[in-house]
């Protein structure tokens, strides 16, 4: 018979009431606790605290506090990874980040949901599926991103936005629910914010 925690890394409906799966969460929030409280100058300590609870890092990677996770191992970073004030990961199933991602201030990943009828809602089942964010792409700032998502790579997410269904690569999305806007080409290189140009001697 599965446990909880194997029923929650399958994707299967699980409930998340057993010993095992709360012990690993509070375990998560002491250490986040010590991320959120050092002081800024510390980033090294903060780092090394991170290191510890996501299950992949780089040597290259930044998080502002305050942050805030479930489990931290189902979190997989690509490098050169920056993410900006109160991020917030529900890490139930996993989530796999590439190489030179961007996240604006106030931004959740959710792979955490339950089930739309109340009865077995309140009963405590809830099911987790996973996010992939794929290489180089920018989420602006508060967006929420729902559970089984891809983002294909190049890819900008607009401020705000809630993303309910794939991202392709190569496209700037927007809006709720979020939708694709248009396509990124190499004119893009030469404007970075309407039609204001980027200086020459970049």
């Amino acid at each position: 018979m599965k446990s909880s925690k194997e029923k929650m890394i399958a994707g299967e409906i699980y409930q998340a009431m057993g010993r095992e799966l709360f012990d690993e969460r509070q375990h998560a929030k002491e250490q986040l606790f010590q991320f959120n409280s050092l002081e800024p100058s510390k980033i090294k300590a903060r780092n090394q605290l991170l290191k510890k609870l996501l299950g992949k890092t780089t040597n290259r990677f930044y998080i502002e506090p305050p942050f805030r996770c479930d489990y931290g191992y189902n979190i997989f970073l690509g490098d050169n990874f920056y993410a900006n004030y109160n991020l917030t990961i529900l890490d139930c199933s996993t989530v796999h980040i590439g190489a030179n991602v961007m996240i604006g201030p106030n931004v959740s990943l959710f792979t955490a949901g339950h089930p739309v009828h109340s009865e077995p809602r309140i009963a405590g089942w809830e099911f987790a599926k996973p996010i992939v964010i794929e290489d180089n792409v920018w989420i602006g700032g508060q967006t929420v991103i729902n559970p089984g998502i891809t983002i294909g790579m190049n890819s900008v997410i607009g401020s705000g936005s809630v993303v309910t269904k794939d991202i392709p690569a190569n496209v700037v999305a927007a809006g709720n629910p979020c939708r694709v806007l248009r396509n990124i080409t190499n004119d893009d290189k030469h404007y970075f914010f309407k039609n204001e140009k980027m200086p020459e001697d970049l």
